[in-house]
């Protein structure tokens, strides 16, 4: 009786060391600290399946000497796959270096929150 109830509750924490996994974010486009030509859209790949109504991101352009940072006019929607957060800017992004803040709630409810920067030249 004792090795069944040892058994069920090895295996209901193993199932739930699984399920306690959080949201990785596996890729940019941009790459992080690249310099690049003006970008369409910036592309955030992750690990896990996204929840759209808790996943979003910002572009601000950093301040510069005479100038304050400024953030961009952007929207941000989770792609198809699910797995990925693609935000467009609502205009062409001038030279500059651009940070990418970023939060996210994966399907099994967990928030993660980044950002990353690049430089449009």
């Amino acid at each position: 009786m004792h090795i069944k109830a040892i058994l069920t509750a090895v295996a209901i924490f193993g199932i739930g060391g699984t399920a306690a996994a959080h949201p990785k974010l596996l890729s940019v486009t941009p790459a992080a600290n690249a310099v690049v030509v003006t970008p369409s859209h910036v592309d955030l790949r992750f690990s896990e399946r996204l929840v759209p109504a808790f996943s979003k991101a910002d572009v601000t352009m950093a301040a510069m000497p005479g100038m304050a940072a400024m953030k961009i006019a952007s929207s941000a929607t989770v792609a198809s796959d699910g797995k990925r957060l693609v935000v467009t800017p609502k205009g062409r992004l001038v030279a500059g270096k651009y940070i990418v803040s970023w939060h996210v709630v994966s399907t099994d409810t967990h928030k993660v929150a980044g950002s990353y920067a690049f430089s449009v030249k």
